[in-house]
């Protein structure tokens, strides 16, 4: 089971965008994200004959060790755990505020 899934909120701790907060895109790798508003570069594009030209700007992944999710409860960055419930499942929790996180898919 994966600590940050796609469609969480996270904030970055670290870096240019040091602070801001966003949502998962989508994972590129096990430890690259793409978060929504964070870490935007320009790109270059050519013209062709379906897209015009210019320069573009889009987000570029970041390293998952320069995200942690925001806490449900209070909006803090804070670290994940994972418990199992009565019923047997296993969820995530927010180890700052005990709270558990539920997907949001």
């Amino acid at each position: 089971m994966q600590r940050i899934k796609k469609g969480d909120e996270v904030v970055v701790l670290c870096g240019r965008d040091k602070g801001k907060r966003g949502t998962v895109l989508r994972r590129i790798d096990s430890d690259y994200l793409v978060v929504e508003g964070v870490n935007r570069v320009k790109k270059h594009q050519r013209q062709s004959a379906q897209q015009e030209g210019g320069i573009l700007s889009k987000e570029a992944s970041i390293n998952l060790s320069n995200l942690a999710l925001e806490d449900p409860k209070d909006g803090k960055p804070t670290r994940v755990g994972f418990k199992m419930l009565d019923d047997g499942r296993k969820v995530r929790f927010a180890k700052r505020s005990g709270e558990v996180i539920e997907d949001k898919r």
